[in-house]
Formats: C-alpha cells, structure tokens, sequence
C-alpha cells in the first residue's frame, strides 16, 4: 500500500504525467526560488526531487511580491508527438482588491531536466491556465477567468482558447465554458484531457480548504456543452453536499470532517498507466486541530483567534496547517459508461491507497546532513524571491557554506535564508555556525519561517547593552516583532557556536551549544501551530520551512559560515 501524503509538506496543486516508463509530477512554488519543482518516480510509490523548471530570478520576477504571490499551479504535460514537455504557469503579481492580476506563460522541453525555452506570454485572464494537446494537433488553453464585476458569481468560471504554437499566441478571446460540475462554489484548477470522443475536465471545487474536491465534466466539444459528472465529486475529504457559490471564501472550516485524516482534498490530475490503470494525485493537508478550551485560549493568548459565529465547527478553536498543503494520490478506475471514479467506490480521500502493477523502484532521498562538501548546493534549498546562488558561496572556505548577509527576515526583496521543506512535525535542525558581527544590524543563525512577517529565530548578533556578542530569539508573529532579551547569552567574541531548533508537534525550541556535545535550552517554547495558513494573516497557500541565515541590513556585504546543516525526522513525532 502507498500511505498518504506522498509528498508531505509544502507541496501543493499537483500536476502529474507520464513519459514511457517515467512519471513526473510538477508542485506550485508561490515566492521562492528556485520555482517549480520536479518530482519523479517509476512506481508511482517513490519519489525523488528531480529538478526544478525556473532557475533564473530574472527571467520571473518574484522580487517585492507578497508571499503567497508569484508562481501559482503548473501544468505540465508531455506531448508524445511533439516529444515535448509543456509547462504553464501564472506568476500572480498581485490580489489587491480581489482583481488577481495574473500572467500565464508557457514554455517547452526536449528534456524534464532543461533546458527550458523562453516563456511566451498567454493571457491574464486568470490563474491556474493549463493545456490540452488535441488528437488533431491542435492546442487549447484552459483556466479560471476571473470575475471582478459586482453581481456575478465569484470567483468565476472556467474559460478555454486555442492557442497557435506557431504564432506563439491565442487565437481571439477565451471564452467561458463551465461553471462547475457541484453547487460548492470557487471553481479552479482545470485540467482539459481528451479519452475516445469525449472531452474531459476536471477542475476544483469548493475552494482550497475544507469543502475542496476534484470534480469532473465531459462534452464532445471542447466548447461544451459540458454534462456533468452524475455522482458529484471524484474525490474530497468532505463529501456532504453544499450551495456556497455565494461565498467566494477559500478556507470555510465549518466543513472540516472528522472523520478523515486528509483534509482540503481537491486541485486533481490524473494519469493512465500502460496496463490501464488510472491513478489521481490531489492536494491535501492535515490540519493540527486546536480544542475551544480554556486551557488553549490560555496558551494562544494573545493572538488567539476570535471567529465568526458558525465559522469554525462547534468545539474547535482553530484548525492548523503547519506542513502546508500537500500530495496525494488515489486509485482510480474508468466505468463502462466513461466516468471515472475511485478504485474503493467512495470519493472520500485515503490514506493508504494499493500500488499499481508496477516493478517497485526506490529514489534518492533528501540527505539528512549536508556538510557543504559538494560543489554545488542540494536542490532541495530554497530561498525567498531570488536563487540562493545569489547569497550562497562554497568556494572560499571549501567545507562551508559561506551566506552574505542582505535585508531583514520582514522584507519583500532580498532576503538570505537558505531554507528546506517542513516536511514532518518532530524534526531537529542543527548547524554550526562561525560569525563575528560588529554592528547591531548583523545577526546570524537558525530560522523557522512562514513568511516575512511570521517567522522565529535562533540568533548570533552583536548587542550594545551586554558589549559583545550574543544569543537571542527574536519572533515576528503576523507582523509583531518580539525580542526575547531576557534570555539571551553572552558569548566569547568569535567562538563557534551550535545552534539546534526542535519541533516536537506544538511545541517548538532552541538550543545551543559550544562543542556540539553539551546542550542548553535558550528561551521558551513557542508554538508551533501558528506557523500555518489558518493563522498568518500576510500570507496563505505556502507551508513552513526551516534553514540558515545571515542579515547585514547596513552594508550587505558581512557573512556568516556554516559547517554544515542537519534535520533528522522522529518518527514518533
């Protein structure tokens, strides 16, 4: 059996196709850099981070973008007699006034691995384009057009237009062609497939939280009409029937079900298999689910939340995503009648899922521990809005990396923070770090981040008041910045120091040390369910991360070094 999240953390809108023996599978990326991963497997069950498909921040621009902007819900696809990969993706530059100023590009591949061509402009009609490779050759683009006009429905409807591959261009204006298969509401996400003489789309429904599902309708035109799906949702993790398509919010976790594990299930693709089976990989999340009690009104205070009457369900306090959204994947099998359903007869999203007729293959996992020995970084560092290449030296102090310190953790613009995935709620990161900061303006260290305006950290830094060095937390929660002066620690001006962040479910805290052996708490623990897109008021959509960083917000030019970077996953967590 598979066991779901096949991707756990930030991995969210999955994008899935196959070349001969080969699945490759593409994740949104939002703010950071480098943008759209690449997963890839040969059984479906194993995945490896293979390449990513934007590696130049000057090609996409994602510089003073909020986060949760930038690159939104790739589609990729392979075109067998083209040979050709596909990738379109929208940057969404900004959500000002619910006009969602978006651009669509597309760009092509010989190879999955690069490199890629220039991004042709497609529209901006709205987000998540993608595109349909007809058995005639031609092209079509399908995505959300959004409505901005009072007294229509919101967010809008699913729009299509030929595209000329020639013409590197659409051809006239997309028109709409699907107001959604359910009466949930906030349709997005579609997927425009071809199977014998229909026309299949699949798109989601209910918004990207708690009423999500992946929905389906068929036409033999690709203008429609389209009928749709007579059973409702293919897969969700809420499968009682709803009318919100009055309510454009996204999150609505008045429908979170108890009795799945997986929640927000929707923003579908599919893939067929060579022997005819037919496998779904969904977003999904697992909310940290946070009890209306005294004792945690308490403990969030003061920035515990007050709702809406009826906003959450009854109980519940608060519902927490810290992983972000993830992937699933789900059995599938087409019907007589030319449907498609899931394998076990439901649409409830699950956990474990049989594996398909495949040899098993396992993939290169993410090391544990890098010591900065290789010549180039690992692919799975990510930083905020540029390459980490741009702050990221392996050279001068071979065995280290050496980080340049730029703006603050708050800014939009050039910030460097070499981060990895949260991918699992008890995880270690330890690091040994080697910096002499002369100004205030300096600091080094270790870093739990959401986004700009909510992050916490573990901090070498130079402190007027003690006259030296020193240690110090300093936490930025939805924009209020806290400094945690009463437990900071002098240190020896210039001695080497480890630095270790624990998360232990809820419970997140630093310790340091000065031989890497002996170990002493510093500060308190801090929550860390407030790390999600259920809490952070600056941003949504993304998940938690974790990495090194270095400010210099006087000068940009003073480094830090690092020994090396380890995050070891408890299983029991």
């Amino acid at each position: 059996m598979m066991h779901n999240p096949i991707l756990p953390g930030f991995n969210p809108d999955p994008c899935i196709c196959r070349k001969g023996d080969d699945y490759y599978l593409a994740v949104s990326s939002f703010e950071w850099m480098p943008g759209i991963p690449i997963y890839h497997s040969r059984d479906l069950a194993h995945w490896e981070l293979l390449t990513h498909v934007l590696t130049d921040d000057t090609a996409v621009n994602l510089k003073n973008l909020p986060s949760a902007k930038g690159v939104w819900a790739p589609c990729l696809t392979y075109c067998a007699e083209e040979d050709l990969f596909y990738v379109v993706y929208g940057v969404m530059n900004s959500m000002n006034a619910r006009f969602f100023d978006v651009d669509n590009f597309v760009i092509t591949s010989r190879s999955i691995t690069g490199p890629w061509s220039e991004p042709v402009y497609l529209h901006s009609a709205g987000f998540d384009a993608s595109i349909l490779h007809d058995t005639d050759g031609r092209k079509y683009i399908v995505s959300l057009m959004w409505e901005t006009r009072d007294g229509y429905e919101k967010p809008g409807a699913i729009c299509a237009v030929e595209y000329d591959p020639l013409k590197k261009q659409i051809i006239g204006y997309p028109k709409r062609i699907w107001r959604g298969a359910t009466d949930r509401g906030c349709i997005e996400a579609p997927h425009l497939t071809k199977r014998n003489e229909y026309y299949y789309l699949m798109c989601a429904e209910g918004g990207t939280g708690y009423n999500h599902a992946v929905t389906m309708g068929r036409s033999r035109d690709v203008f429609g009409p389209y009928e749709p799906d007579p059973a409702g949702p293919l897969v969700t993790s809420q499968p009682a029937a709803s009318n919100e398509r009055k309510d454009a919010d996204h999150l609505k976790p008045k429908y979170y079900n108890p009795e799945s594990v997986l929640q927000k299930s929707g923003h579908g693709s599919y893939v067929d298999l060579p022997d005819g089976e037919t496998y779904l990989v969904h977003l999904t999340a697992r909310p940290r689910v946070i009890r209306d009690t005294p004792e945690e009104r308490a403990r969030l205070s003061p920035y515990a939340p007050v709702w809406p009457d009826g906003y959450m369900p009854d109980g519940i306090l608060d519902l927490r995503c810290t992983l972000g959204r993830e992937t699933a994947i789900e059995k599938m099998h087409w019907t007589e009648d030319g449907w498609l359903r899931m394998a076990d007869g439901g649409n409830l999203a699950q956990e474990a899922v049989p594996e398909p007729a495949l040899p098993s293959v396992k993939m290169k996992k993410i090391p544990e521990r890098d010591d900065f020995n290789e010549s180039g970084l690992g692919n799975f560092y990510y930083a905020p809005r540029q390459m980490p290449q741009r702050f990221c030296d392996l050279t001068s102090r071979p065995g280290w990396l050496r980080m340049r310190g730029c703006e603050s953790q708050a800014s939009l613009n050039r910030v460097s923070l070499l981060a990895r995935k949260l991918t699992n709620l008890g995880c270690i990161f330890t690091t040994k770090l080697e910096f002499s900061p002369d100004v205030y303006q300096q600091d080094a260290g270790l870093m739990l981040y959401y986004d700009n305006m909510n992050n916490l950290y573990l901090r070498k830094y130079y402190s007027e008041t003690i006259g030296g060095e020193a240690l110090g937390i300093v936490q930025l929660e939805n924009g209020h910045k806290t400094e945690y002066t009463e437990s900071r620690v002098p240190l020896t001006k210039g001695a080497p120091v480890w630095l270790r962040l624990t998360v232990r479910d809820r419970d997140t805290f630093f310790t340091w040390s000065l031989d890497g052996e002996n170990w002493t708490r510093i500060g308190g623990i801090f929550d860390t369910s407030i790390f999600s897109d259920e809490y952070c008021k600056f941003g949504e959509f993304t998940g938690t991360m974790a990495g090194l960083f270095c400010r210099d917000s006087l000068l940009h030019r003073k480094c830090a070094d690092f020994d090396f970077f380890e995050v070891k996953e408890r299983t029991n967590a």
